[in-house]
């Protein structure tokens, strides 16, 4: 960052402009700087050693693309008020702000029946606090309750600056061309009809290559088979960490990790003085990784099985099934463990597991793609689009997979 001018250099936007003081202090607040310590594609640089890109970049890359598109919005004599610019400006920069670590692995271990969408909001409502109700807008605008609804479908929508950041973010250090977007384009194309975010017919091939492109990025990055497997294994690593706390066995664990392997934490938990919320803020990779590292050479013989394998990339093989599993593949599975380890079943299920991935590209019931014509018509992309296989995207893909520790 340079002096004065608040200019930082992004590797796939160039230079970065802070406009103001209020965006630079929400930059600098401690639950936004937490994010330089939580990686954008969690376990994905098992796969793509290069995807090291932290949630804090991409954050900061979708600010910089909101910024770029009330910009352009008016230039085509779109009435956003400076105070209206800043918020959304804000409600992107903290859209990921509750994210955990590996936050999908966190939501379905660590802390259960609270989403980290909910504790995104519930942060953001903390640094209003902090900032004496200067995130009153931006909150609303996040939460779909501002009176300009054009604002939150930039921040959460079918064709949104999240999406265009991360799917130009993620392929950029991945080294997957084929995630490229024209998001400048996108950006120029872009007009407000009714208070509806839409797409001027100019841009229409543009919107096919975004869509494409985040078909291949979902099954190529997102839910790459060794991505999936990664992701089960680390899990189980928590859920057994979790169960052995749970019997009073110490383990090795910084004190925000201690705080929710040792406690039952809800979303309840979350609400009131809200201690939760302070230890989740402290939360971060470096906690999860160091405690797998040391738990390794615990005496709990899966427990340190599954570390030693996860530190040293053994992870779950992956088998893709044609439907999901059967009782009887299930009973066959925890069998073998059972035999070869001479464990206990309930052990034995820590080393396998069974897992479902389902995606649609595109649905216009989720929140349209709107493309505007000369004549001012506006027509779905799915039914605008000439390509053929746009059609395709718009159905649910499903796949099954297996995934076991080989012995």
């Amino acid at each position: 960052m340079a002096g004065k001018r608040k200019i930082i250099n992004d590797p796939v936007f160039g230079f970065i402009s802070v406009p103001n003081e209020f965006l630079f202090d929400l930059l600098q607040h401690p639950f936004v700087q937490r994010l330089n310590r939580i990686r954008q594609l969690g376990l994905s640089f098992f796969v793509y050693p290069g995807a090291m890109h932290s949630r804090f970049l991409h954050s900061l890359g979708a600010m910089h693309l909101m910024q770029e598109a009330i910009y352009v919005l008016r230039q085509k004599g779109i009435d956003i008020s400076h105070n209206e610019g800043n918020a959304a400006a804000a409600a992107i920069l903290l859209h990921d702000i509750g994210h955990g670590p590996f936050s999908h692995v966190l939501e379905n271990t660590l802390v259960r029946g609270i989403a980290h969408e909910d504790i995104s909001l519930l942060m953001m409502q903390k640094i209003n606090s902090d900032m004496q109700g200067r995130l009153t807008d931006a909150i609303s605008i996040f939460r779909d309750e501002y009176p300009r609804r054009f604002l939150h479908q930039m921040i959460s929508s079918q064709l949104d600056v999240d999406r265009l950041d991360y799917l130009c973010r993620d392929s950029f250090f991945c080294g997957v061309n084929e995630g490229t977007v024209a998001e400048a384009r996108i950006l120029k194309m872009l007009n407000v009809v009714d208070d509806r975010l839409v797409v001027e017919a100019k841009g229409i091939y543009s919107i096919e290559k975004f869509l494409v492109a985040r078909r291949l990025m979902y099954w190529q990055v997102y839910l790459h088979k060794t991505s999936v497997a990664a992701e089960q294994m680390l899990q189980k690593i928590l859920a057994r960490a979790k169960h052995l706390a749970s019997q009073g066995i110490e383990l090795f664990a910084s004190p925000a990790l201690h705080y929710f392997l040792y406690n039952n934490i809800e979303a309840h938990n979350f609400s009131g003085d809200a201690e939760a919320l302070r230890w989740y803020a402290l939360l971060d990779d470096t906690d999860i990784l160091s405690a797998i590292k040391v738990w390794s050479n615990h005496s709990d013989l899966v427990l340190s099985l599954l570390c030693t394998a996860f530190t040293n990339r053994r992870l779950f093989k992956v088998r893709m099934l044609q439907a999901p599993a059967t009782d009887k593949e299930v009973t066959e599975m925890r069998d073998f463990y059972i035999d070869r380890l001479h464990i206990t079943a309930e052990e034995a299920e820590y080393l396998f597991a069974y897992h479902s991935s389902v995606t649609n590209t595109y649905s216009a019931k989720d929140d349209s793609i709107d493309i505007l014509y000369a004549d001012g018509t506006i027509r779905d992309i799915a039914d605008a689009s000439d390509m053929l296989n746009l059609q395709v995207l718009t159905k649910t893909v499903e796949k099954h997979y297996l995934l076991y520790h080989k012995l």
